[in-house]
């Protein structure tokens, strides 16, 4: 019997519930985008650094990664209403809490159980989403709006904080944040049948242990990855220790996922090649894609932008995603066996982006300068994101159930912390190159350097050699990016297998498993 989740009185206003159903979906995101915001004011927390809040984000990846696997059985017993409305309240109880932070420690335990309601209130609506997704083109247009919607929220979100948090105490953000929530919760009330239909499947021999070795492994991986710059890695106890614990419980969970009768993720799916290339070509994507954070950082570092300068700008890059999203979502229906025009279009947007920031980069960009570039970045975004979602998926077993969903997550946090920490390596270490560079050229018998040390000062002086430092290890990072996305556009124009692969559209990809 199909589940029917919406009361009578919505279904006869298919745009209202599709609008309630996106107002619901923000609700899931929203944390993203207030951690975001919030982020520098949380550093007033005592002790706190940035890596202390690159540490929180990725925690919070976890606590979604550890119950996206698990979350799928629950939906299968729970009736849908009554377990969003528990996530919901959750929800509202963890922004509460959020109010009354006092340390670091506590901050971080809260990410982590914000990132399960994350999980569970977004796998729960791209659940019901889908369930009303009849044709095959709905199917492509809902995944646009989907993962669109999870590369947008945070700038959306963002700009929407930016109105409250200058004004007023940051915390105050968490205040309508939660009357958002019981917003969506009234909502939800109403939209929502108390009564799906559905056969309720028990709960049972859920893989608790894999569950546990996996939060161990995921936070002891983040921690090595985060910290391990900082305290120079191997040379720090903690870090030794945290890369032990972590390679220990990554076989602990391998094994695990070998032996168990219902594992936490089918491995059978890396036997199929084109599910393992799909794998790769959305780490490398993610990869390159988080460059845009050295060019937010930039504008509020180097040209000292305003907070609501730069969100702005970020709307540009959502502006780009969004066109680029809705028109690749309606040529791949139509051009769904020239797979490999979608990747190359796509890579060669990101490449464009790459290349212009390489010329036009200076200290003194305004915001015009800037346009073209970010937009071209938000397109490239638009053009790969779905693509690459339904090339891996489409190339995974049906019988593999949810496992290539969750395999793709745990894809998108190895490359959230191979960004994160390798554009801080690659800063660190094209800093201290660039600094080294630059101060080997002032010698007292330079008179230009004399002269504008006699003018501004050592410390204007200091300041124009950091911000000269910055701007070529920029340079740098992009040059790295850019030979690295010309040298996949020309693996993916020579792959043969690509051109011969038929996109498989269908509801197997995003239903929930059988028992």
């Amino acid at each position: 019997m199909r589940p029917s989740y919406f009361k009578q009185w919505i279904t006869a206003y298919p745009v209202l519930m599709r609008v309630c159903l996106y107002f619901i979906l923000l609700s899931g995101l929203a944390p993203f985008g207030i951690f975001a915001m919030t982020s520098t004011y949380a550093l007033s927390l005592a002790g706190a650094q940035p890596e202390d809040m690159s540490f929180a984000l990725l925690v919070t990846y976890v606590g979604i990664l550890v119950t996206l696997p698990v979350q799928f059985r629950f939906l299968r017993y729970f009736e849908t209403r009554s377990y969003l409305l528990l996530n919901i309240i959750a929800g509202i109880l963890l922004s509460a809490a959020c109010m009354s932070i006092s340390d670091m420690i506590f901050f971080t335990i809260i990410r982590f159980f914000q990132g399960i309601i994350i999980c569970n209130i977004a796998g729960c609506m791209l659940i019901i989403i889908f369930s009303i997704l009849k044709s095959e083109k709905t199917q492509v247009i809902g995944s646009s709006v989907f993962y669109g919607s999870i590369l947008s929220s945070g700038a959306l979100i963002g700009l929407a904080v930016s109105l409250v948090v200058p004004s007023y105490d940051w915390n105050r953000i968490y205040t309508y944040f939660m009357i958002y929530q019981v917003l969506t919760l009234i909502l939800s009330i109403l939209i929502f049948k108390a009564h799906t239909g559905h056969k309720r499947y028990p709960l049972y021999q859920i893989d608790w242990i894999g569950c546990i070795l996996f939060i161990t492994a995921g936070l002891t991986i983040a921690y090595t990855m985060i910290y391990g710059p900082k305290y120079y890695w191997f040379e720090d106890e903690g870090i030794i220790t945290s890369a032990l614990v972590s390679l220990i419980t990554i076989s602990c969970f391998v094994m695990r996922l070998l032996t168990a009768k219902r594992p936490l993720v089918n491995l059978d799916v890396f036997k199929h090649r084109n599910f393992i290339l799909g794998l790769v070509l959305l780490a490398f994507y993610y990869g390159v894609k988080d460059s845009i954070n050295l060019i937010y950082s930039y504008t509020a570092v180097v040209l000292r932008w305003e907070t609501n300068d730069t969100l702005l700008l970020a709307m540009i890059n959502v502006a780009g995603l969004v066109i680029a999203m809705a028109l690749t979502a309606q040529l791949l229906l139509k051009y769904r066996h020239h797979i490999t025009y979608f990747f190359l279009a796509g890579f060669g947007f990101m490449l464009i982006y790459h290349i212009i920031i390489l010329e036009i980069l200076t200290p003194d960009l305004s915001f015009a300068d800037l346009i073209m570039p970010v937009f071209f970045q938000g397109a490239a975004s638009g053009s790969l994101m779905v693509p690459i979602i339904v090339f891996t998926l489409s190339s995974a077993p049906s019988y593999t159930g949810t496992t290539g969903v969750v395999v793709a997550a745990y894809t998108r946090f190895t490359s959230t912390l191979n960004s994160v920490a390798g554009f801080y390596t690659l800063q660190l270490y094209y800093n201290q190159s660039h600094k080294e560079s630059l101060l080997s050229g002032i010698i007292a018998e330079n008179v230009m350097v004399m002269e504008r040390l006699n003018s501004y000062g050592q410390s204007a002086l200091n300041r124009t050699i950091i911000i000269q430092s910055q701007l070529l290890t920029i340079r740098s990072v992009f040059f790295f990016a850019a030979v690295s996305i010309a040298a996949v556009l020309i693996l993916i124009f020579l792959l043969p297998s690509l051109n011969k692969t038929i996109l498989h559209w269908n509801k197997r990809m995003f239903v929930l498993p059988r028992k």
